[in-house]
């Protein structure tokens, strides 16, 4: 610390560190600021005079720590705290990211009262294309997920170790178009350069993310939630196709573009195309669709819809595991 900071700016730092270490003792206020006892006494002074409860206790084990007031003190985030705490209620509460909610507007007073450095990263994710339930959170690290939204912000272009799984980790170079979160995982919609091909990346297998002098321009009109569903939906190993005895508008009511694209049969009947490689959580999300449809392909769907109907049955008393189904 520079001999020239200001009594207050020695009292601000001083409280950010109450906040992180409550109990700590003069003596080690005084080390890390670099001055003495007295002086540090004093800040904590000036603190109080502020109307900031910091309470102390005596003894051996005594230290200082903020109390209870009547006010909220000032807040100290590191950027990294601040956006895992954006990540962590967006996770939560799906509806924050909307500013007229009180979640919503309760973060964005937080994000507000944040330094611009701070409160930058934390508000692109909040602006982040958010939808589905938040069943099973996959958080991925705060820092990688900075670094993405700042680059996709600053339309540049970055160098990427992904995990592809725990043996096999490739390198390479996206431009990284949107961060969304969709069903609880973070993904980067991005082009390849590596792949010369759009892709999406699961956030929380970025192992490490590196800022390149390269600029990009994002496809004209580029909609990021609805895209990842349309890729989500294609590019795995079983092709499934399901012929549904209703309209394609209705059908698209009950099953989100990531599970399909529907295609007109004629207007009472909609065939749905995608790929899967779970065909026992696919056959879960079938049941969505209210009205009668037909499972095409492929055989491991149909297994898994059989297994599905079998386990449903013997729940509700009508049948028992062994029952075969015509």
């Amino acid at each position: 610390m520079s001999h020239d900071e200001s009594p207050t700016a020695r009292a601000l730092l001083l409280l950010e560190m109450l906040q992180g270490n409550p109990g700590i003792t003069a003596a080690r206020l005084a080390a890390r600021l670099g001055v003495s006892e007295r002086a540090a006494r004093r800040y904590v002074g000036i603190l109080r005079e502020a109307g900031i409860p910091v309470e102390s206790t005596r003894g051996p084990h005594g230290g200082y720590r903020i109390g209870r007031g009547l006010r909220l003190p000032p807040l100290m985030f590191t950027p990294t705290e601040a956006l895992g705490l954006v990540m962590a209620v967006l996770e939560g509460r799906p509806d924050a990211a909307d500013p007229a909610g009180p979640v919503g507007a309760a973060l964005g007073k937080l994000l507000r009262a944040l330094p611009e450095p701070v409160a930058h990263p934390a508000e692109a994710v909040r602006r982040a294309g958010t939808r589905g339930a938040f069943d099973a959170v996959v958080r991925p690290d705060p820092d990688t997920t900075s670094s993405l939204v700042q680059a996709a912000a600053a339309n540049r272009r970055v160098r990427l170790g992904y995990r592809l799984d725990p043996r096999d980790e490739r390198t390479m170079e996206v431009d990284p178009w949107a961060i969304v979160v969709h069903h609880g995982r973070w993904y980067v919609l991005c082009w390849s350069h590596t792949r010369g091909a759009r892709r999406v990346l699961r956030v929380d297998r970025v192992t490490t993310v590196t800022m390149l002098p390269d600029a990009f321009e994002p496809p004209t009109g580029l909609r990021p939630v609805e895209t990842l569903e349309e890729h989500l939906s294609q590019g795995w190993t079983h092709r499934v196709e399901i012929v549904i005895e209703a309209p394609v508008a209705r059908v698209a009511e009950w099953l989100p573009r990531s599970l399909g694209r529907p295609e007109l049969v004629d207007e009472h009947t909609t065939r749905l195309l995608a790929t899967t490689d779970e065909p026992d959580w696919y056959a879960e999300q079938l049941t969505a669709i209210r009205a009668p449809f037909r499972i095409v392909g492929p055989p491991e769907l149909r297994e898994a819809a059989l297994a599905l109907g079998r386990r449903l049955a013997e729940a509700a008393g009508g049948v028992d595991s062994s029952a075969t189904f015509d």
